[in-house]
């Protein structure tokens, strides 16, 4: 039997294989490494992509701030100017006020009568003065007391002064301003 010796050649086959194994394992390898760097770039560019429709609406909300920022301050500055209007508008209202009230006092004044001084804090007036008699006091309080412009006439001391005559006294009372816009909250 002839001698064949079986060994280079499956030595050579195994080599062979051992190449072809190893340019597939290289050429999957760089498949898989393509397909790696395919997905990175997939997902970066889908990342940049998002970053940039976020910076876009990050950009519309700042503008959107800026606005609403702006429209309070005007609501803002549109209430003060409300406030200013009201309070001059009430100043204007109440100019004549204190001319009526003078005029008013007048009116309820009875003869014989006379105010030595007249305190007004703020709807409420004090007033001490003297009379010829009582009788002309209490003139006086019903004088005030129907007037549409007094209310809640209040008598707090009342004194005899002879060097006046001998019926002659010393008052002090208290009343309340009444304005029209009184008359229709009690209402």
């Amino acid at each position: 039997m002839a001698k064949i010796n079986l060994l280079p050649w499956r030595e050579e086959r195994r080599q062979a294989l051992k190449r072809q194994f190893l340019t597939v394992l290289a050429a999957m390898a760089v498949l898989g490494l393509a397909v790696v760097f395919a997905t990175d770039r997939y997902y970066a560019g889908a990342i940049a992509h998002q970053q940039g429709r976020n910076a876009y609406i990050q950009q519309n909300i700042d503008v959107l701030n800026r606005q609403v920022k702006e429209i309070r301050e005007l609501e803002k500055r549109k209430q003060d100017l409300l406030e200013r209007m009201k309070i001059i508008q009430d100043l204007q209202g109440k100019r004549p006020l204190i001319v009526r009230i003078f005029d008013e006092v007048v009116r309820t004044l009875p003869d014989g009568t006379y105010f030595e001084s007249l305190d007004r804090k703020d709807k409420s007036i004090s007033v001490k003065g003297i009379a010829e008699s009582n009788n002309r006091v209490s003139s006086l309080m019903r004088n005030l007391d129907g007037s549409e412009w007094f209310a809640k006439p209040n008598l707090t001391a009342v004194s005899a002064v002879p060097e006046f005559g001998e019926q002659a006294s010393k008052f002090t009372l208290s009343y309340v301003i009444r304005t029209p816009e009184d008359e229709e909250k009690e209402k």
